[in-house]
């Protein structure tokens, strides 16, 4: 299918968030202090895989519940409202609290207004169902169709998490051979992908061998044996003919890992968004995933949360999106360049960002995490 970009996101009565359109661009960099909100909106970004992965309540149910996620708690006429902008087409789901803390449709409409069509399409899925109907009206009216092209882009706004680096990391544990096609968000299948792209994509893989050697100097390739179908992440160190694990890599190096693989495959998810993907790298890492990032935008379309003075200031001021919390809500604004450069100044300085001038005002929220 043709690879569309999504012009805005708007999340309503989500968490912290209690209404907000988020225009998109190639690159975009979320700024703000903990708790101001970036990573509710993520998440939101992050629920709506699941729900084309018809995956909602389990989504529901791990996050603590209905009631965690509206955001004035399940009264009145709560409801959480997610919209996809990508023109031609776009998507709406209406969630609204159900019996047992769960979330179902109060409606879900997919819409068409292409380049000769006077009267847009907009149509709805129904309610009161617990699970999309995306893929029923696909199997009624073929992939080509409105439905088919809402849940290409759905399926390709992809979270990657690549934080756990622990002992039982799924990056650490033996994976299917056979799961190399694309790289799952928890990096679970790395050494898969990376076998895949060192037998049908020389150019790549040793991009990636030569990207991750300019971060980490000792590293001299991945070791990517496969046994019984089977194989597990291990590499070797110059000058030495030592098979190590990746236990043996530390939490940076192995994130570094993860970023660079994700970053350089050919065939990138639509929305590759990332929170706080700086965690636990070198400065010279994050500027070499700042040049990472602003080439994949060229391809797709980049957001990122992220807390670093380092890895901001490798981004233009308009890439930039300043979140702050205002009277308990979230507040998302591509600012004045000229107030942004002060904004960003006092935060360099004093460690804390501070309210930034000429934010709009919104009615008090429950929820306090960001």
């Amino acid at each position: 299918m043709t690879r569309h970009r999504l012009r805005s996101i708007t999340v309503e009565g989500y968490t912290s968030i209690r209404a907000a359109q988020v225009s998109l661009r190639g690159l975009n960099v979320l700024v703000g202090a903990n708790g101001a909100g970036k990573s509710n909106f993520i998440s939101a970004l992050a629920l709506l895989g699941r729900i084309v992965d018809g995956e909602l309540n389990l989504f529901v149910g791990q996050a603590g519940g209905a009631s965690a996620l509206l955001h004035d708690g399940p009264k009145g006429d709560a409801r959480i409202v997610l919209r996809l902008d990508f023109e031609p087409n776009g998507y709406e789901a209406t969630l609204i609290p159900a019996a047992g803390d769960e979330l179902i449709f109060g409606d879900e409409r997919i819409r068409f207004h292409g380049e000769g069509h006077a009267t847009p399409f907009d149509a709805s899925l129904g309610r009161g169902h617990r699970e999309t109907r995306l893929l029923d009206e696909i199997g009624q009216r073929g992939s080509s169709s409105v439905a088919g092209h809402v849940v290409d882009m759905l399926r390709g706004c992809r979270v990657f998490h690549f934080h756990d680096t622990g002992p039982s990391a799924p990056v650490k544990q033996t994976g299917f051979a056979s799961d190399n096609i694309a790289l799952r968000p928890d990096a679970g299948n790395l050494a898969a992908v990376l076998l895949r792209l060192r037998q049908s994509d020389t150019t790549s893989y040793r991009r990636i061998v030569r990207t991750i050697r300019h971060v980490a100097p000792f590293f001299r390739d991945f070791v990517l044996v496969e046994e019984n179908s089977r194989l597990r992440l291990r590499w070797q160190q110059e000058g030495s003919d030592v098979v190590f694990p990746a236990d043996a890599l530390s939490d940076g190096t192995l994130r570094f890992i993860c970023l660079t693989t994700l970053l350089s495959v050919p065939a990138l998810p639509n929305l590759v968004v990332l929170d706080e993907p700086e965690l636990g790298l070198h400065p010279y890492a994050i500027v070499q995933l700042a040049d990472m990032l602003r080439a994949a935008s060229h391809d797709s379309q980049v957001l990122i949360a992220t807390q670093s003075v380092t890895l901001m200031n490798q981004f233009e001021l308009n890439d930039l999106i300043v979140v702050e919390r205002s009277s308990g809500s979230s507040i998302f604004d591509r600012p004045d360049p000229e107030r942004l450069r002060n904004w960003l100044a006092d935060w360099t300085t004093t460690g804390s960002p501070p309210t930034f001038p000429g934010c709009r005002h919104a009615r008090p929220a429950h929820h306090a995490t960001g």
